[in-house]
């Protein structure tokens, strides 16, 4: 009989798994993927570490979840500066100096501001969609080349059908500061991320392609308690429909070429661009290999937005009032559940960075375990 089953062997799993497993705990870790790691997977290709489900740059300003990963990798120095490409014209992200001479021409701060604040006075009142809000927060000429074409082909939809509260407020930067999180701790694990997730589960039992859904009834058998982090609706079987999600496609090529774009992210913010943005991976490790030589290939990643369906991998919850009431039933069934802890981004229906993974994960140890 184990202690705890740990459903899914991503960042919150591995960290729980780790710590129950110190606290004197006997853990089983079960995943459907045939990988460990879950959407942080990194798979080495011509001695590049690509992130197989979307780029992920960690970022902090939270010491003790810095110091907690960095027992598990080295973290690089790498600065996430992504560059948005709108019809072949290049500007730098997030919004700042650069930016603003390249859209208009201003060379002091005084005449950026001067230049935003006279077209943010286009909307008069509360703002009633997404288009309103942006306009309101950085004026009609970055709106239009630098957000709009971009999201709406990430949620599919007409930027005056959302809801202004996705764009609550928007990085103006009056300074030459390319640094997009702004983040006193970041990098990329040196060795990839499947590495640390390795790591962290060293001397754990682990067993991959396995559906825990599918045999809920085996696993619950063999564990005091379960932590589940997979999808909260799908634990119930969809009982009151399923939760609503945006989904990535990824279309990846190997380049017999040294250099793609120059850069680990270009967003492409113009609607007629099929693609939402390209990742050159070798480039969140500065184009070397381990050993510090330069690599001859690249591997790029066009990422495509969708809209989620069953089959899909689930990647960001849309968030809206219909699925917050909608989560809320699941949430009132998975508090009743007294064997059954629900973590993580699926587990909870909610949008977390790395970072805040780890605060949430260790939070929930200290309640659970000690």
């Amino acid at each position: 009989m184990y202690d705890y089953l740990v459903v899914g062997a991503g960042l919150y799993g591995a960290i729980f798994a780790h710590e129950a497993k110190n606290a004197g705990k006997k853990v089983l870790v079960i995943d459907k993927r045939s990988t460990v790691a879950g959407n942080i997977y990194t798979e080495e290709i011509e001695g590049i570490h690509v992130h197989k489900y979307g780029a992920h740059i960690f970022h902090t300003n939270n010491k003790k979840v810095w110091e907690y990963i960095n027992q598990f990798a080295e973290f690089n120095r790498f600065t996430n500066s992504p560059v948005a490409n709108y019809k072949g014209e290049l500007y730098s992200l997030p919004f700042n100096m650069y930016t603003f001479n390249k859209m208009w021409g201003v060379v002091t701060p005084e005449e950026a501001e001067k230049k935003i604040n006279e077209q943010r006075k286009e909307i008069v009142g509360e703002p009633k969609n997404l288009e309103e809000q942006a306009i309101s927060l950085v004026g009609r000429d970055i709106y239009e080349k630098l957000i709009k074409g971009y999201t709406e082909k990430q949620w599919g939809r007409d930027c005056r059908e959302l809801p202004s509260f996705i764009i609550k407020r928007l990085p103006v930067r009056l300074t030459f500061d390319n640094n997009y999180f702004n983040a006193l701790y970041q990098g990329i694990p040196i060795g990839g991320y499947t590495k640390m997730i390795n790591n962290l589960l060293k001397d754990i039992k682990v067993e991959l392609n396995v559906d825990y859904l599918e045999n809920k009834q085996k696993y619950n058998s063999i564990a005091k308690k379960i932590i589940y982090t997979g999808a909260i609706d799908a634990y119930f079987d969809y009982k009151f429909g399923n939760l609503e999600y945006r989904s990535v496609k990824f279309e990846n090529e190997l380049l017999d070429i040294p250099n793609f774009q120059g850069n680990a992210a270009v967003n492409y913010t113009d609607k007629d661009t099929p693609w939402t943005r390209i990742i050159e991976h070798k480039w969140f490790e500065f184009g070397k290999d381990i050993d510090g030589n330069d690599l001859p290939k690249t591997v790029i990643s066009k990422e495509y937005s969708s809209e989620w369906k069953l089959g899909d991998e689930p990647y960001y919850p849309v968030n809206d009032v219909k699925n917050n009431e909608l989560y809320e039933k699941y949430k009132n069934l998975a508090d009743k559940q007294n064997k059954v802890i629900f973590g993580g981004r699926l587990g909870e229906y909610k949008y977390y960075d790395m970072d805040k993974t780890i605060e949430v994960v260790l939070d929930m140890c200290q309640l659970e375990l000690y």
